[in-house]
């Protein structure tokens, strides 16, 4: 199915999940809490499946340096990075109950459920009116409805209209826009009726202290990011100062979401994978542009948001970044790489966009942002953020600490250049700025030219002139006088270029992708209702293959052990099942539902010739061949080398001696 639309049974799916232990509530036994959940068995090998060929993907054929940092981080370094001040949503308060609620969610989903009901009322008044006109027709009066549910509410088409354009620009909303549609539209709490507060800001990281004392805040981190830029000058080092090269990191984040929902799409505790691609602001081409400059992207620019429209335009990678539509060529080579991973790992080319962020959702540290967003039966989920976050983190950092982070390259001629400089005079400077001076000397020392320019002339004009500084040890204004700097041009040679790295960071949420998967590969049987199948291809299946007996005579006990331990052996992940109990067909059916791919049965002919059969999940076709060879065949099959068509090209297909009927 490639339609963009996506047919499942969420509650059916849902209830396979913890049934097969994908997933299950943290705590369950004391009640669970919202938004924490364990993986079991099939959940923790399909994530770490994931996660391999994403290092495959990224880690290993990009050349990045992988590496691991602390999960508790001080507080100052988030104040720097500005996550203490902004990394927050925006909540509303159910005025009765004091539940809390996500404004914007609040806002969608009572959006969405009123065009859902339009819709509904729309079709059945379509249907009312066929319904009268054939009663009418055959001369029976019209039937009255007595009691039962609430019927849709039919909108006007402009109303309709309104809340389709909201809901396309509903990430573009602030807090006070937010609390304008609450009002407006009188939403309310929908699982109480109850109305909300004004929205208010609330941070979503987790605050801990360091230490016996308390005295030393911290955060649970809520990226990875910030840990790989306290390494830059190690990373940069270890690398030989060669630039660009990226960085790399796998691990938990933290994030205390108001009202966590949706599974583990929401969640307060999650895995993220994340790259941050040091380039030279001056120069963000990429060296291997060209291996995606031809692929088509589903992509749906902040233009085209604006204009009240979801649908997507494709567009190659190349236009996209000649045109201007992909800020540069850097963040456009992540985009297509992004792609080809979400494509080689199973998500459906239908059901994928990326979205560009607006001005109002753009985060703080970001100049351009794409989302890589997949569709799920709650609709279009953000999997994979794509930002450039220009040079603002290892700038705040470098600030805040003195450090400096940057890239000093040779040049292979001297630059000569006038610039504006300010040379402070050490008499007065010092004596009046006192503790001040030198972090009122390094803020003027960075200040842009046309800002000196301008500060020169005030200084020239009035005698004097107020710098403010920020995120510093003197906060505050500070007066300067003409006779305490003098700004003037001057001549610059420079033999050493000295800059500050741009970063490219591609952001993925593992849980997200892996909810998604599951999702995309959930079908059940032509005929069968019951009978669900999920058809993960054999690079991310959990389990690769099923070793089972015919039934449980004690000759097969010697050679299935012979089976599991070769394909084990082979590096194939092998999960015996040898339940007497169970029929051939059931024990099939179960490994359907947590995804293997393939299935090698023993049966009586092993024991004459030994050989065995190898079934595949989505077609159920079995061949039969010598053990070791259809060992071979599963590695292949699932190492990626070869296909089951090849396979059927090699060897027959058999009447199938343990038959997927026997459930």
């Amino acid at each position: 199915m490639a339609n963009g639309e996506l047919n499942v049974d969420r509650s059916a799916l849902d209830q396979l999940l913890q049934k097969r232990f994908f997933i299950a509530p943290s705590f369950e036994i004391y009640g669970g809490i919202k938004g924490l959940y364990d993986f079991g068995p099939t959940g923790t090998a399909l994530q770490q499946n994931l996660i391999g060929l994403w290092r495959q993907h990224f880690v290993i054929e990009e050349d990045m340096l992988e590496i691991d940092c602390s999960i508790i981080t001080p507080s100052r370094v988030l104040e720097t990075s500005g996550h203490v001040e902004k990394f927050a949503d925006w909540m509303c308060r159910d005025t009765v109950s004091n539940d809390f609620l996500r404004a914007d969610h609040l806002v969608e989903e009572v959006l969405e459920a009123r065009l859902e009901g339009d819709a509904l009322a729309r079709g059945m008044a379509e249907v009312s009116i066929q319904a009268d006109a054939a009663a009418k027709q055959a001369g029976a009066k019209k039937s009255k409805k007595k009691g039962g549910a609430a019927a849709p509410v039919r909108l006007d088409d402009e109303a309709a209209d309104r809340f389709r354009g909201i809901l396309a620009q509903i990430d573009n909303y602030d807090g006070a826009a937010l609390g304008e549609l609450i009002v407006k539209y009188d939403i309310r709490n929908p699982a109480t009726g109850n109305a909300v507060t004004a929205p208010m800001p609330f941070n979503l990281m987790f605050g801990t202290s360091i230490g016996p004392t308390g005295a030393l805040k911290g955060f649970l981190r809520p990226e990875t990011a910030q840990g790989q830029f306290m390494n830059f000058s190690r990373l940069l080092e270890f690398n030989n100062q060669k630039m660009p090269f990226a960085s790399a990191m796998i691990g938990r984040s933290f994030r205390n979401e108001i009202s966590p929902r949706q599974g583990i799409l929401r969640v307060r505790e999650f895995t993220m994978a994340e790259v941050e691609h040091f380039v030279d602001p001056l120069n963000k081409a990429h060296p291997r542009f060209d291996e995606v400059a031809g692929l088509t992207l589903p992509l749906l620019p902040a233009a085209r948001q604006l204009e009240e429209k979801t649908d997507p335009v494709f567009m190659t990678v190349g236009d996209a970044v000649g045109q201007g539509i992909v800020n540069n060529q850097t963040l456009g080579y992540f985009l297509g790489r992004i792609y080809l991973y979400l494509m080689k790992i199973g998500i459906r080319g239908d059901l994928l966009r990326f979205r560009q962020h607006m001005g109002n959702e753009m985060a703080h540290y970001a100049c351009d942002c794409w989302d890589a967003e997949i569709k799920t039966t709650d609709g279009w989920i953000e999997c994979v953020g794509c930002a450039d976050r220009s040079a603002y983190d290892l700038t705040k950092h470098s600030e805040a600490t003195n450090k400096k982070l940057v890239v000093q390259e040779n040049l292979p001629e001297p630059l000569v250049y006038e610039k504006l400089v300010c040379v402070p005079n050490s008499k007065v400077f010092g004596p009046r700025l006192r503790r001040a001076a030198a972090a009122v000397e390094r803020h003027l020392a960075a200040l842009p030219e046309a800002e000196l320019a301008a500060l020169r002339d005030a200084l020239v004009r009035d005698g004097r002139a107020t710098v403010t500084l920020a995120g510093t040890a003197a906060d505050g204004a500070h007066e300067i006088t003409a006779d305490m700097v003098a700004i003037e041009k001057q001549t610059i040679t420079e033999h050493v270029r000295v800059y500050t790295p741009n970063v490219i960071e591609p952001s993925f949420g593992i849980g997200r992708i892996l909810h998604a998967l599951i999702e995309h590969s959930y079908s059940v049987r032509a005929g069968d209702g019951q009978r669900a199948v999920l058809g993960f291809n054999p690079l991310v299946a959990p389990f690769k293959c099923l070793v089972l007996p015919l039934s449980g005579n004690a000759s097969f006990a010697k050679p299935l052990r012979e089976v599991a331990r070769r394909l084990r052996a082979a590096g194939v992940p092998a999960r015996v099942d040898d339940t007497a109990s169970a029929s051939i067909g059931r024990r099939y059916a179960r490994n359907d539902e947590i995804g293997t791919p393939f299935a090698i049965t023993v049966d009586f002919q092993t024991a004459e010739d030994n050989t065995v059969t190898l079934r595949e999940r989505d077609t159920t076709n079995q061949i039969r061949g010598p053990l070791q060879e259809m060992v071979e065949v599963v590695k292949s099959l699932v190492d990626g080398a070869s296909t089951w068509s090849d396979v059927l090209g090699r060897y027959p297909l058999i009447d199938a001696v343990a038959s997927d009927t026997e459930a």
